[in-house]
């Protein structure tokens, strides 16, 4: 290691390749301790549940009842486990956060009248990863995620990625956004704003899980589904909406 010590061994956590190996790695080093505590709580479980019972005279099913909770203490501390891992998964790039939003917009949007394209580009310039056009008016929608521990938020106006400024990617979303506007606008005679999302699959959003900063918004799928069907209808009509979407599919160059 460059700057090291032959006298003392690097330590492995600050060495080696990625974050997301890093976190992985040890995740799965530290099982057997949050087995461990997980056996200690089901056991206080065992012990209130039996508790419970001789108060409520179950005597006879005292020792059910806390084995019964007993149970239900384990297996929600083994589902709150396995839930922190799991949703650092697109993160870790164990999944893929555009299929998992993708199928979200899909199945949330299609019945309210909404086209969802996923996958586009403007012919050697910039591409997004779905283009959602409905009654409610027209969104683009890019996937990102961070690490766990970092928060996104806004501070008087300008978005933050933990300590770190988030004005470039806000800059480039807002840019694409324009991009498509104009050539919708252009080649359908629809005047078209955008409105540019990033669906967010890792990191701390705050309690409302919506972020809106230098004219992006930053928020969970599901809620991005919900947002884009709780828009304003009557903005685009049936035929505007079918040329819109017949001109992207046609213009855009699939990514």
């Amino acid at each position: 290691m460059p700057g090291g010590s032959i006298y003392v061994q690097p330590n492995e956590k600050y060495t080696g390749s990625s974050p997301q190996w890093w976190y992985e790695k040890f995740w799965r080093e530290d099982a057997p301790n949050r087995r461990k505590y997980r056996y200690v709580k089901a056991g206080v479980g065992f012990i209130i549940g039996v508790a419970l019972g001789l108060r409520f005279d179950l005597s006879g099913a005292s020792a059910l009842t806390g084995l019964l909770l007993a149970g239900l203490v384990y297996g929600g501390d083994w589902f709150l486990d396995w839930y922190s891992f799991h949703r650092t998964a697109v993160w870790r790039g164990a999944r893929r956060g555009e299929a998992i939003t993708g199928r979200v917009l899909r199945r949330s949007l299609r019945r309210h009248g909404y086209q969802v394209l996923d996958g586009r580009a403007i012919r050697g310039q910039a591409s997004i990863d779905h283009l959602v056009i409905g009654p409610g008016g027209v969104w683009i929608v890019d996937n990102e995620s961070w690490a766990p521990d970092v928060e996104i938020a806004c501070y008087v106006g300008r978005l933050f990625f933990g300590e770190k400024y988030g004005s470039k990617t806000a800059k480039a979303l807002v840019e694409k956004a324009e991009a498509f506007a104009d050539l919708l606008t252009r080649e359908t005679g629809v005047p078209v704003a955008i409105n540019p999302m990033i669906a967010v699959h890792c990191g701390v959003l705050p309690r409302n899980g919506v972020v809106a900063a230098e004219g992006l918004t930053l928020l969970k799928p599901r809620t991005a589904a919900r947002l884009i069907k709780g828009a304003d209808a009557g903005v685009l009509n049936d035929s505007q909406i079918e040329l819109l979407a017949r001109t992207a599919a046609r213009e855009l160059q699939r990514v």
